[in-house]
């Protein structure tokens, strides 16, 4: 397994791409999980200069066959982001090998207590203020899936993943993981797509999605022929 290097609107010296080597020590990870399959580092730089002291931001991605763990930091400069990045990875890399190797049938902890068993929890992940800019009467232009009016900037990221369904502890554990405010999954009992996400301080909230019968067959086709008819 090799470690994938990429920077996102920004160039990636071969000197840090060096010392992410050095960093990620690939042996120690799979110690702790011998089942990843990628480790992917991506480097991004903010140019706005009123955030010069967070401009470099860090994302490490580790995928194997259990859950996705991410880690991102940011910091002055990219080494500096690169640590704190890496030092999130190994606390939750950590906790799920932890987990793994516990007593068979051990109680899971319950959402008031995820940030008593995982470091930082309270305060990683915070949310980053969207920018939104007034459209006016400008042409409008396609990007990806999206309309667009203006020309932006916008930066459109889509993402498919394979769910399995869980259960409300489980999902809360897993966003814990990627250090996300909130998680998409499949509820195991309802069966259908759910969010949990971070409020204030420990608190935690959930959203269910359930399928409005009566609004789908005013949309079908049969519906509206059968009203027609």
């Amino acid at each position: 397994m090799d470690i994938v290097v990429k920077g996102r609107k920004t160039e990636v010296p071969e000197r840090f791409r060096k010392h992410v080597a050095e960093k990620l020590n690939l042996e120690k990870i799979q110690k702790l999980d011998g089942k990843v399959i990628s480790l992917d580092v991506e480097v991004s730089k903010e140019p706005n200069p009123r955030q010069a002291d967070r401009c470099d931001r860090v994302e490490i991605t580790l995928r194997s066959r259990g859950p996705v763990i991410r880690a991102e930091a940011a910091a002055s400069d990219p080494y500096a982001a690169l640590d704190l990045a890496a030092e999130k990875l190994g606390a939750r890399l950590r906790k799920q090998h932890d987990k793994r190797f516990s007593r068979r049938g051990a109680r899971r902890i319950s959402a008031a207590e995820v940030p008593d068993h995982v470091p930082g929890a309270a305060t990683m992940g915070g949310a980053n203020a969207s920018r939104e800019e007034e459209a006016g009467q400008v042409p409008t232009k396609k990007v990806g899936s999206l309309e667009v009016q203006g020309d932006g900037p916008l930066v459109v990221r889509e993402k498919t993943h394979v769910a399995s369904p869980m259960t409300l502890d489980q999902a809360l554990y897993e966003m814990e993981l990627v250090g996300h405010d909130f998680y998409l999954f499949v509820d195991s009992e309802t069966k259908e797509p759910s969010v949990v996400y971070r409020r204030h301080a420990y608190d935690y909230g959930v959203i269910h999605l359930r399928t409005d019968t009566m609004v789908t067959q005013t949309h079908s086709p049969e519906a509206g022929g059968t009203l027609g008819g």
